[in-house]
C-alpha cells in the first residue's frame, strides 16, 4: 500500500473508532430531577414560569441540555404520593424534590438511598423526615415551612388580635394526610393547638380529607358558632384558598392565615414565609447534591423572609377598624 493511501486508511479508521465515541457522549444521560407533587401537572408554560424552574435556570441548569426534570404529580390526589414515588425511584431520578409534607414522606418512605429535598413542610422532625434540623442523618434535607415550629402557624393571631379584639372562639380547616408520617403513625400537631391557646383563643379543628366533603366541613363549622377563622397553609387548603376565603367572608368571620395568597383572595390577615423563596432555596438545595454535596450535609434550612399582609378591603367589609400601628408595620397592605 502506498504511503498516500496508507495514511488516508488511517484516517478513514480513525474517524470511524470516533463516531460512536461521539455518539455515546451525546447521548450521556442527563442528571434527573424527580419533581414529586399533589398538584396537577402543569403545562410546560405553567412549569417555566414556577419560582422552582426559574431559580433552576438562574443556576444554570436548563431541561433538554444540561438537566432533566420528571414530572409525578397526583392531580390532587394525596394517595396516589406513594406510587408515584416508587416509580421516580425506578426510573433512578438523581434527587427527589418534594413540594409539601405529604409528598415529602411518600419519597421518604420510597427511598433511602436517594437524596430527597422537601419544600413547605412544617414539622419535619416530627414526621419522621429527619434527626434534626442541623443534623438531618439521611438522605433527606430541604426547607422547613417555619422557623418557630408549630408556634409559628399560630402567630397570625397575635395581628387578628388587634383586628378583631372580641374573637376568641376559632374554627379551623385541617387535612388529616399532612400529619402522616415516614413510620406511619399520625402526628396531630397539638403544638399547634397548644400555641393558639397562649393567644387567648379557643380552636375547633374540623377534618376533611376530600375536596366534595368542603361543604360539610362549612356546615359543620357555622354549627359550632364560631368568631373567626384560623387557617394554616397546606395543600388541601392551598388548592381549595378561594372557597374558604369566601365562605370566611361570607359568614362574616374574620380570618387569619400564614401564608399571603389567601389574603391577596379576600382574607383578612396573613403572617408566614414567602412561599416562592422558599420554593428558590429548596432548589439552591438540589443544584449542591448534583454537583455533588450530600444531603446529609445540608442543615435543613427554615424561611429567613416572613410578610405581614392585611387587607383592608375586607376588614372595611367586615366593619372592623385596623390599627394605624399595624398598618405601618404590614409588609403589604390590600385597598
Amino acid at each position: 500500500m502506498g504511503q498516500v493511501r496508507r495514511r488516508q486508511f488511517l484516517l478513514a479508521a480513525g474517524s470511524l473508532r470516533t463516531v460512536p465515541l461521539a455518539r455515546a457522549q451525546s447521548q450521556a444521560r442527563l442528571p434527573v430531577i424527580g419533581m414529586l407533587s399533589p398538584s396537577a401537572t402543569p403545562t410546560p408554560q405553567q412549569w417555566a414560569r414556577t419560582a422552582y424552574a426559574m431559580r433552576l435556570k438562574e443556576l444554570g441548569w436548563i431541561e433538554g441540555k444540561n438537566v432533566t426534570v420528571e414530572q409525578a404529580h397526583s392531580g390532587e390526589r394525596e394517595d396516589l404520593l406513594p406510587a408515584l414515588a416508587e416509580e421516580l425511584v425506578r426510573k433512578r431520578v438523581d434527587v427527589i424534590l418534594a413540594h409539601s409534607p405529604e409528598a415529602a414522606v411518600a419519597a421518604a418512605r420510597a427511598t433511602k438511598t436517594i437524596p430527597i429535598v422537601f419544600s413547605l413542610v412544617t414539622s419535619p422532625i416530627e414526621l419522621g423526615l429527619i434527626k434534626s434540623f442541623a443534623k438531618p442523618a439521611s438522605n433527606v434535607t430541604g426547607v422547613a415551612w417555619n422557623a418557630g415550629g408549630e408556634a409559628q402557624v399560630a402567630k397570625p393571631l397575635e395581628f387578628l388580635k388587634e383586628i378583631a379584639p372580641h374573637v376568641t372562639r376559632l374554627a379551623s380547616i385541617f387535612s388529616p394526610s399532612t400529619g402522616n408520617t415516614v413510620a406511619g403513625a399520625q402526628h396531630d400537631y397539638s403544638a399547634w393547638v397548644a400555641a393558639v391557646k397562649k393567644y387567648g383563643f379557643d380552636l375547633r379543628i374540623h377534618e376533611v380529607r376530600r375536596n366534595e366533603d368542603l361543604e360539610a366541613a362549612f356546615a359543620e363549622i357555622l354549627d359550632s358558632r364560631p368568631q373567626g377563622m384560623l387557617v394554616a397553609a397546606m395543600h388541601f387548603t392551598a388548592r381549595n384558598h378561594q372557597r374558604i376565603v369566601e365562605f370566611a367572608n361570607r359568614n362574616r368571620l374574620p380570618s387569619a392565615f400564614d401564608a399571603k395568597f389567601f389574603v391577596k383572595a379576600g382574607g383578612l390577615v396573613s403572617y408566614g414565609p414567602d412561599v416562592p423563596e422558599s420554593q428558590r432555596r429548596a432548589i439552591d438545595y438540589v443544584d449542591r447534591i448534583l454537583r455533588g454535596t450530600r444531603p446529609s450535609d445540608l442543615p435543613v434550612e427554615m424561611p429567613s423572609k416572613f410578610e405581614l399582609v392585611v387587607n383592608l378591603r375586607t376588614a372595611r367589609a367586615l366593619k372592623l377598624i385596623v390599627p394605624q400601628s399595624l398598618l405601618l408595620r404590614a409588609d403589604e397592605v390590600i385597598e
